[in-house]
């Protein structure tokens, strides 16, 4: 993590295996700051080669650029249809809209639509 990054919790407050699946919970902001662990967090999540990663983004407040294209990296990194995202609230799904991204990842409104898909 760069050193004059703010001092915050954890960008990944959880890790889960769930039918077959790995739930990522991420929580806070994402940024330039915290893409690193952004990063390992998802490729943790892609260890033992899971049928499907569900980002749960219910407690992010805010994501930029540089964690849109972690999101990308690892959408290329699991293949097609192995990465969904869940529940963002209405900034981040703005983003995840404006960015284009919504068109290459599925969006779900729930983690267990996601888990269901």
């Amino acid at each position: 993590m760069a050193e004059d990054a703010p001092n915050r919790e954890h960008p990944v407050l959880a890790i889960d295996r769930r039918e077959g699946a790995t739930v990522v919970r991420l929580g806070g902001e994402l940024d330039l700051y915290n893409a690193d662990q952004v990063r390992a967090g998802l490729a943790e999540a892609s260890e033992g080669d899971p049928g499907r990663v569900v980002v749960d983004m219910s407690e992010v407040e805010f994501i930029d650029s540089t964690a849109l294209g972690v999101l990308i990296e690892a959408r290329s990194k699991l293949g097609k249809d192995r990465l969904a995202l869940a529940s963002p609230q209405l900034e981040t799904r703005r983003a995840l809209e404006v960015s284009g991204l919504a068109r290459h990842l599925p969006v779900h409104d729930t983690v267990d639509d996601a888990l269901g898909a």
